[in-house]
């Protein structure tokens, strides 16, 4: 199956879909705007049921095909959240809240799940039902997990569930996955260290709690480089530390703050065992006194392999094979579409945005070009997966 052809008619209405969201970005749970966007389309498009505040401020719409036999329920979800990044590029449809911009391309996945809902709703060549989930705060807030919390899986009964993202780098009408860990747990560490303030002329009156955090840096470095298994992977980068403010006094205390990203489980509990245990040692060592804190936030996305061999599949019968590596490198950022694949099968799947800036920066734009892959992916993912029987 090549791009929906049908498409085309509804290109320029999923593109302004796209600008519209883009240029009134909005922040974690906060997508009030965007939900009531999606839920207005929804309703528009004659959806058989649309909920909302599912995980706060998440929208679901349900479609129920032509035929019913298979009894299957497969959800789709896109993401609505932006990032507070400030916007540097002159578009025309530049975000218009100082400070907040689309920089990870949710825009153009709400966009993209929106044409399909659209086409499925006004087709509805499948057996079964799709769910069409719009997932708010996925950076840094578990939208994912809070959905999954209110019930997402078991109230609407959905048995699958797929999830898409964009990726620079990756040329228009790529897909890019793999079975097994694709993507990182993304875990948060808050570390305190308290020592003696003192003059800073007389540092033999004191504990320096600068020394202590430089030495404490240095040392974590270890953990990667000595513990980890070598044919793993796993990140430990200190981001911040914040002491002192004066330039003649030694700070009594001195914080530091970082992330942790691992695929296996087991290296995940190491890792944390290995800081507890660094700390202690540091600390003792220096006669000061350190406090960490280790928050687990995202697991590992980890793909099904009947699910993802499937989503490749379909994939490939849109853009060919050549266009398709279905064994990808995992990559190490976090994604909380984690949280739904511990609870049902699934895949989540890379589609290519071209030669742009990269996520997370003040000068992405999401590639409308993307749009009709994406949404011909989605749209073939459901009729094959539920194909109606003559």
């Amino acid at each position: 199956m090549p791009l929906i052809n049908s498409l085309a008619d509804h290109l320029d209405d999923i593109r302004a879909w796209r600008h519209e969201i883009h240029a009134h970005p909005e922040l974690q749970y906060e997508v009030h705007r965007t939900a009531a966007l999606v839920a207005e389309k929804l309703n528009e498009f004659g959806l058989d049921e649309v909920v909302t505040g599912i995980g706060r401020t998440g929208v679901v719409g349900v479609i129920r095909g032509k035929g019913q036999d298979s009894g299957k329920t497969i959800g789709l979800r896109a993401d609505m959240d932006a990032l507070p990044i400030q916007e540097v590029r002159d578009l025309p449809h530049k975000s218009q809240i100082d400070g907040s911009m689309h920089a990870c391309g949710h825009d153009g996945h709400t966009a993209m799940l929106l044409g399909a809902a659209r086409h499925l709703a006004e087709n509805r060549d499948f057996d079964g039902t799709v769910v069409v989930i719009f997932q708010p705060a996925e950076e840094g807030g578990a939208g994912g997990k809070a959905m999954v919390d209110d019930g997402l899986m078991e109230r609407f009964g959905i048995q699958e569930i797929y999830g898409m993202h964009n990726v620079p780098g990756l040329p228009v009408g790529a897909f890019a996955t793999k079975v097994g860990p694709i993507m990182a747990a993304a875990d948060l560490l808050e570390i305190t260290v308290e020592g003696k303030g003192a003059h800073a002329a007389m540092p033999d009156n004191g504990v320096d709690s600068v020394v202590v955090a430089a030495a404490l840096v240095g040392a974590l470095q270890s953990i990667v480089s000595r513990n980890v298994d070598p044919l793993d992977q796993a990140v430990v980068s200190i981001t911040q530390i914040h002491a002192g403010d004066a330039f003649n006094v030694i700070p009594q205390v001195a914080e530091l703050a970082g992330t942790v990203r691992t695929f296996q489980p087991k290296t995940r509990d190491l890792v944390e065992r290995r800081i507890e245990e660094i700390c202690a040692g540091v600390a003792a060592t220096y006669g000061a006194s350190i406090t960490a804190k280790y928050h687990r936030n995202y697991p590992a996305t980890i793909n099904h392999p009947a699910e993802t061999d499937f989503a490749v599949s379909v994939a490939a019968d849109i853009v060919g094979e050549g266009s398709v590596n279905p064994n990808m490198d995992g990559t190490m950022g976090g994604e909380d579409f984690s949280f739904m694949l511990l609870e049902r099968p699934g895949n989540f799947i890379f589609v290519g945005n071209g030669d742009t800036a990269g996520l997370h920066h003040p000068e992405y734009d999401f590639n409308d070009e993307v749009i009709p892959y994406g949404c011909s992916y989605w749209i073939s993912l459901i009729e094959r997966a539920m194909p109606l029987t003559a």
